[in-house]
């Protein structure tokens, strides 16, 4: 225990600093590289705003910078969301749309490209977001329905998992005719929105992505230990005093929330909440008084970096993120597999 608390120690101003040096470099580089200079008096014109700026300063400003910020957010809520998940599940191969938020955020989307005009719905730059966002809720509240009446009106955590994994067929299922039946400008959207894309962010998305973030990493917080007593299974949780009932709801939620409204800004972005709790397990052990701080900072850093990668290697083009998430995330993932000994 010592070892592990001064392995603490070491990792958290560790995490800090690296994700201090992701953000700099993801203001910085991209299709238009900022010198040190322009980004310190784009910081400097933030608290005192003048008209008075040049090119660089506004990309700084409206694109750079929002960006940068929405994409620590987003990687932090998918890293809590899976550690969350991983915990109440006791599996470390769960990821943080199992229940159903990513695949019905994916239906709503696509519902949105290709029959938007058709339904009427139109509410603005928050037409995309709503549509993902009300189609991730659909979604979860059939997993929480359908595996109540499955198990005696209660939900179990394998009830949970399997209604799950079969909501989110039957949504990508809905998501596959809509691809058929969409014209190419529709598909096309339908492709870039379900590979994940950050090229949409803004301040406002910024403060909602934000705000719901934070508040839900600080109500995960107050249930760590809560997970902890999980861990040992959960009827010794409910020798310990755990409302383990109440703890599942309460974290279910909190999962949705972050997630629901991380990937109505952005799209699907895979792997970052498979992978990054595995990662500080292995460093550290499984204590969530740790993880959850820890696999946010480390979710923002790696997603920030993918970000980076995503918008420098085809420049000025940029890759969909989900791409990079998926290609750097498949080999680390098969490598915890066999270091766990899940695969032989």
């Amino acid at each position: 225990m010592p070892q592990q608390n001064n392995l603490y120690k070491v990792i958290f101003p560790a995490l800090i600093t690296l994700l201090v040096v992701a953000l700099l470099l993801s203001i910085r580089y991209g299709a238009v590289s900022l010198s040190m200079d322009e980004v310190l008096s784009s910081i400097q014109k933030l608290f005192a705003p003048t008209d008075e700026k040049t090119l660089n300063e506004r990309i700084f400003t409206e694109i750079r910078l929002p960006r940068a910020l929405l994409c620590v957010l987003v990687g932090a809520s998918l890293a809590v969301g899976g550690g969350l998940m991983q915990a109440l599940f006791r599996n470390p191969i769960v990821e943080p749309g199992l229940v159903g938020t990513s695949s019905g955020a994916a239906f709503g989307a696509t519902l949105y490209f290709v029959l938007g005009a058709t339904l009427k719905f139109n509410a603005g730059q928050w037409t995309l977001p709503l549509a993902a966002g009300l189609g991730a809720v659909l979604s979860t509240s059939m997993v929480f329905l359908l595996s109540k009446s499955s198990s005696n009106g209660r939900s179990s955590i394998v009830a949970l998992l399997l209604t799950g994994l079969g909501v989110n067929a039957l949504f990508m299922s809905g998501v596959g005719f809509m691809s058929y039946i969409a014209r190419d400008p529709q598909a096309r959207s339908i492709t870039f929105w379900s590979l994940g894309n950050l090229s949409g962010a803004n301040w406002e998305s910024v403060e909602i992505v934000g705000v719901a973030t934070l508040v839900c990493i600080i109500a995960a917080m107050r249930y760590a230990k809560q997970l902890n007593a999980l861990m040992l299974g959960e009827d010794e949780a409910q020798l310990l005093g755990v409302s383990v009932k109440r703890l599942k709801m309460v974290v279910l939620l909190i999962n949705v929330i972050m997630i629901a409204t991380a990937t109505a800004f952005v799209g699907i972005i895979g792997f970052i909440g498979l992978i990054v709790p595995h990662i500080f397990r292995i460093l550290c052990g499984s204590d969530n008084r740790k993880l959850i701080p820890a696999s946010a900072l480390l979710g923002a850093i790696l997603l920030t970096l993918a970000d980076l990668l995503a918008r420098m290697l085809l420049s000025p083009a940029e890759l969909p993120i989900g791409i990079v998430t998926s290609v750097v995330g498949v080999p680390v993932f098969i490598f915890l597999l066999r270091r766990k000994n899940y695969l032989f």
